[in-house]
């Protein structure tokens, strides 16, 4: 094959992305708008380019094939991953640490679930917070993604130091180990914290394929804006069945639940309650 054109992006017709559209919504519920062929192409054309293929059309021949399930969560993964950093979204850790987390002092254990953990800085930063306010007491954090890819990024837990940039100091000290050598510029979290972190491969449109047991608190952050309707409700509503009663769900500060029927009660924006 003729270099220049395999390092040429592929063109997304409209036909192309309908066949994505309905691929992905089948498989993990995501709703892909015709406004994002530009991330169609740019996610896909590295692979693309590595199979020896010039067509949006043959990658998706092969990704909606029995023998492709393996290319597919490839995919999958290329399509969902989104960078994240630590303490994300301040408030939502300021509310654990000044108010909630103190009114629980006395639980005798909790169980925290990161839902979209991404690459793990959200779960690490629970699990900070938690260790933090909870010093030998009985806590977890389970932490779950669609994408295989950024779940062993996770359990690796080596980041960039610009990833930890909102750590505060005294954490910084107490959790994270600065690298030397090949990993100047990077931290990793400690072992015994890791240790209290638990990662697994989890469809949000499909939860009732696993028993996780109920949770004290959930985080599903920046990622509901990536389902269309009927879609959201279905997801929250099977998240909230997993949350105990008086516990929270947090969810991204750009998404809302306004007019959505939920077993929730609005404690501030993007952080409710189910009740007793």
């Amino acid at each position: 094959m003729d270099s220049g054109l395999a390092m040429a992006s592929p063109d997304v017709s409209d036909r192309d992305m309908l066949l994505f559209q309905q691929l992905f919504k089948q498989h993990i519920g995501l709703h892909l708008p015709i406004s994002k062929k530009a991330l169609l192409q740019s996610r896909l054309c590295g692979r693309m380019h590595e199979l020896g293929l010039a067509q949006l059309s043959h990658y998706h021949a092969l990704i909606s094939s029995a023998e492709g399930i393996e290319e597919r969560q490839r995919a999958i993964d290329l399509i969902t991953t989104n960078e994240t950093y630590f303490f994300r979204e301040q408030s939502h850790f300021d509310f654990l640490s000044t108010e909630l987390l103190p009114a629980w002092a006395s639980v005798k254990t909790l169980r925290v679930w990161s839902a979209a953990s991404s690459t793990g800085e959200e779960a690490y930063t629970l699990a900070m917070l938690l260790d933090h306010y909870r010093p030998g007491g009985s806590w977890s954090v389970f932490a779950s993604d669609i994408s295989s890819r950024v779940l062993s990024f996770a359990r690796r837990a080596l980041y960039p130091m610009v990833r930890g940039q909102n750590i505060p100091k005294a954490y910084l000290k107490r959790y994270c180990l600065r690298g030397t050598g090949e990993y100047e510029g990077h931290f990793l979290v400690d072992g015994e914290l890791r240790r209290k972190v638990e990662f697994a491969r989890r469809n949000l449109t499909d939860l009732d394929a696993f028993d996780d047991g109920n949770f004290d608190l959930i985080f599903l952050r920046n990622v509901i804006i990536y389902f269309d309707f009927p879609t959201k409700i279905k997801v929250l509503n099977d998240v909230i069945k997993r949350l105990q009663p008086g516990g929270y769900l947090v969810v991204g500060h750009s998404e809302s639940l306004h007019g959505m029927h939920l077993d929730l009660e609005m404690h501030s924006p993007s952080i409710y309650r189910k009740p007793q």
